[in-house]
């Protein structure tokens, strides 16, 4: 089979991407693109899951207008949301989003009777609010007891197109329930959350055949003829994936989108009390690898701010205002928990630049300016801890995703880490996603080759660092915003 779909779903947009091979390079068509984002209801946030699944169906029977007879097609999604199903297989709920308030708290609950140092030795998963330990522990104790299955975003969709029922294991492990040493779902942790390991599919590793997309969707839709492969369906596990070769360079990467996700790929976990103190993770990777890395607040912050500004600047208009404007004058800590889902985020960085006795950002420049120089300092901050954890050098920081196409970001980046930054492909998790199906369907033979064929099909911008006069006062300056004094 020569046609491969990558369904790529954001939490801000998805679209679904058509690759092949023409002369030994890979070519790329967006096939469909749409809107994502969740919407509040009675005080809780929900992602609206049907309108997902119907726009992956539009998106194929526009593929088969396009002259797409047959293809192969993986998906990929954000992580730790979930959906529970009942006997029948039916939605008992609408799916609650990752930013929901309803884990406010719950984390330092938790802790009070588990211990984190436990779980994280278990999980070597880092703590975050909105991991699904803690939105199942929230979650309503009545619906999960009636739970048959329960399912990981990515999983259901495939399901929705398929019937088969699978927790896929990149995205699966982010849930912070699965055993790095019994590679399963750990017992202990699923009898703290009163749930049984039956009521969750099993483990399927990236590359598996799922079959074929049911009759019934391809017929009433007029669909072309699809074998489903299971992608790694971890969004920034296809990045990784999707990150070109380096030769003979140390190299740490960054997917950078709604989220910034900064690491390295190891071929074991690193679960010490070193890497639980600096809060990385250890997500589970595709072909045996694991995704040691730091979440990192991300183009979320511009994203509500140009929201909130009414959408009169695009992304790029922004960055053009944000070059204009005075560089290092505001500065937040983004990683801070307020920047998470603030009621007005404008609001709220202006408020902590208030707060810290700094020039309050006015315009969108200056607002944007203030995201971007925080961005590139945070980085610098943690490929420190990422060198010092794993004892070895980074010469390179390669940037994948839509933050590639930032060039003042990728400018300041590499000026403040001293590094020189590579920029591309921004389709990075896409290509991650269609390599896995590539090689399923014997197309390319490994992973390493994939990388190698990306390497030389996208172009790759170098930035190189570039001396500022008072880089010594300005860390003093975001020490002192992350120390409080």
């Amino acid at each position: 089979m020569t046609n491969h779909i990558a369904v790529d779903i954001g939490a801000s947009s998805g679209r679904l991407v058509l690759g092949t091979i023409v002369d030994g390079s890979l070519k790329l068509e967006e096939l469909h693109r749409f809107s994502n984002g969740f919407t509040e209801q009675d005080g809780n946030c929900f992602w609206d899951i049907d309108y997902l699944f119907h726009e992956i169906i539009d998106g194929l029977h526009r593929a088969k207008l396009a002259g797409v007879k047959e293809c192969t097609l993986g998906i990929d999604t954000w992580a730790v949301d979930y959906v529970l199903l009942d006997a029948e297989g039916k939605r008992i709920r609408e799916v609650y989003a990752y930013r929901d308030r309803r884990t406010d708290g719950v984390m330092e609950e938790v802790a009070k009777q588990l211990s984190p140092e436990k779980v994280y030795a278990k999980t070597g998963i880092q703590q975050l609010p909105f991991n699904t330990l803690y939105q199942l522990y929230a979650h309503n104790r009545e619906e999960l007891a009636a739970a048959d299955q329960i399912l990981m975003v990515p999983d259901y969709l495939y399901y929705r197109l398929s019937g088969r029922k699978i927790n896929e294991v990149t995205n699966a492990s982010t849930m912070q329930l699965l055993n790095l040493a019994s590679r399963d779902f750990d017992p202990e942790l699923l009898s703290f959350l009163q749930l049984r390991r039956e009521q969750f599919a099993p483990l399927t590793e990236p590359g598996e055949d799922l079959g074929l997309l049911s009759a019934n969707l391809a017929e009433q839709y007029d669909l072309p003829d699809c074998r489903l492969i299971c992608a790694a369906t971890h969004d920034t596990a296809s990045a990784v994936l999707g990150v070109p070769a380096q030769k003979g360079r140390s190299s740490a990467y960054l997917s950078s989108g709604t989220w910034s996700l900064l690491g390295v790929e190891l071929d074991h976990p690193m679960n010490d009390s070193r890497a639980m103190a600096a809060n990385y993770t250890n997500e589970w990777g595709a072909y045996g690898t694991y995704r040691f890395l730091k979440n990192i607040m991300g183009l979320w912050l511009i994203q509500e701010v140009r929201r909130l500004d009414g959408g009169r600047y695009s992304f790029a208009e922004l960055a053009t205002l944000a070059g204009e404007s005075e560089g290092f004058r505001s500065l937040i800590p983004c990683n801070d928990p307020r920047f998470l889902n603030p009621d007005h985020m404008i609001e709220e960085i202006r408020r902590a630049c208030q707060e810290s006795g700094q020039p309050v950002p006015g315009t969108p420049g200056e607002l944007a300016r203030c995201v971007l120089d925080s961005l590139a300092l945070s980085y610098r901050s943690y490929l420190a801890e990422l060198e010092d954890l794993t004892g070895k050098s980074i010469e390179v920081l390669q940037i994948v995703g839509g933050g590639a196409n930032n060039e003042l970001l990728c400018q300041i980046t590499a000026d403040v880490t001293g590094r020189e930054v590579l920029a591309g492909p921004t389709e990075s998790t896409a290509l991650g996603n269609l390599a896995v199906q590539m090689i399923e369907a014997g197309r390319i033979a490994d992973i390493h080759e994939a990388r190698r064929m990306i390497s030389h099909s996208f172009p790759i911008k170098s930035y190189l660092p570039q001396p500022l006069p008072e880089l010594d006062q300005l860390l003093a300056r975001w020490e002192q915003l992350h120390s409080g004094t």
